[in-house]
């Protein structure tokens, strides 16, 4: 084979290599995201809330299987349907959102099924206190957006996180609201 073929070809493979293992930023889109918390209240009902801010981006590259989340949560934005509720989860007694106004979540362990991304687990920031966390995906997919010509990403992700590991303890001593909070973060993201 002649010697400049070789170099041509050996060229245009780490060529494209390289071209298809890019990875791509995506931006929170704040429209389609929503951090959404479960707790039990004295072992009956279950109470809800979420928060209505969100903010971050997260980088991918479905070739190599890896990926970045940076997302932070705007703890001011608390919304359960009832203000003294929200008040109360905006005191030092839970989130003391005057002193810490937001949470964050750095994932940088990615797995894949195929394209798919099935886990992200990495650290969550909440109060001042860091303690690792994984997401597990229940859905993702990646589409071409009709109105934004451009892919957009995204699906629903859960963890449990025990909120005494971040020194938010009020109620657990009489099991007002239990340790194990069930957190779902519906997250869509727009590439850059």
């Amino acid at each position: 084979m002649n010697q400049h073929l070789v170099v041509a070809t050996a060229f245009m493979g780490i060529f494209a290599g390289s071209a298809w293992a890019q990875s791509a930023t995506y931006k929170i889109d704040p429209n389609h995201t929503r951090t959404i918390w479960e707790a039990k209240h004295f072992g009956t009902s279950t109470s809800r809330g979420q928060w209505e801010k969100t903010d971050g981006e997260i980088t991918l590259d479905k070739a190599a299987k890896t990926g970045k989340a940076d997302i932070v949560l705007d703890m001011n934005s608390i919304h359960t349907g009832v203000a003294p509720f929200n008040n109360h989860m905006k005191s030092p007694d839970f989130f003391d959102t005057a002193n810490h106004p937001t949470a964050r979540f750095v994932g940088d362990k990615f797995k894949f099924e195929g394209d798919k991304v099935t886990e992200v687990a990495g650290n969550l920031t909440i109060r001042g206190k860091t303690q690792p966390a994984v997401l597990k995906a229940t859905a993702f997919n990646c589409f071409d957006h009709p109105s934004l010509k451009r892919e957009v990403c995204g699906g629903d992700f859960e963890t449990v996180v025990k909120r005494s590991q971040f020194d938010i303890n009020w109620g657990l001593a009489n099991r007002a609201t239990a340790d194990d909070i069930k957190v779902t973060i519906q997250v869509e993201a727009i590439k850059q």
